[in-house]
């Protein structure tokens, strides 16, 4: 029974998900009702030289991961705060999305609406950025209430790790 339930909530999401996006004047009064959780010490730091020798890796909250990895967890009404590399050297079509909280019928056509790899592949060619990372990352933007500690505590030095120690130097944020 509870499997039944957390099924049709998810079918639901992704209704609303879907209406939302045919009716975009409808999602403003979700916006308007939305309370952002915010921080004030989030760190800057500026780019000291130039985008032409730098090294690019993507974070996308997009729910983008490897079809053979676990999906994200959508059965959990507070997200999944848990993240998934991803590998560029693996082909396009092993990358699929989970994630309810809004409509990826565009973006399952062409990843790159959520996830830029090949853009940045042609940036890495043309020269207009130094090179692009090996491994990029996907996670779950729908995080809420325990799950942000999590986030936040967890996922989030674990990746800023990663890419330090993949000598990232600037993250490109896509959002789904």
């Amino acid at each position: 029974m509870v499997t039944y339930y957390m099924d049709i909530k998810r079918l639901k999401n992704r209704i609303i998900a879907k209406f939302i996006t045919r009716f975009p004047s409808l999602s403003e009064r979700f916006i308007d009702s939305y309370s952002p959780w915010e921080n004030e010490d989030v760190p800057w730091a500026p780019v000291t030289r130039p985008l032409s020798e730098l090294k690019v890796a993507i974070v996308t909250t997009s729910g983008v991961h490897h079809i053979d990895q676990e999906p994200f967890d959508m059965k959990d009404p507070d997200g999944d705060p848990s993240f998934r590399l991803i590998d560029s050297s693996r082909p396009l079509s092993d990358l699929t999305i989970t994630h309810d909280y809004y409509d990826h019928t565009d973006a399952i056509k062409d990843i790159n609406i959520v996830f830029p790899i090949e853009r940045l592949r042609e940036f890495e060619k043309n020269g207009i950025i130094g090179r692009a990372s090996e491994t990029h990352y996907g996670i779950m933007g729908h995080i809420d209430k325990s799950h942000i500690a999590t986030l936040m505590n967890v996922s989030a030095p674990q990746i800023a790790s990663g890419l330090k120690k993949n000598d990232v130097d600037i993250v490109i944020l896509t959002p789904g």
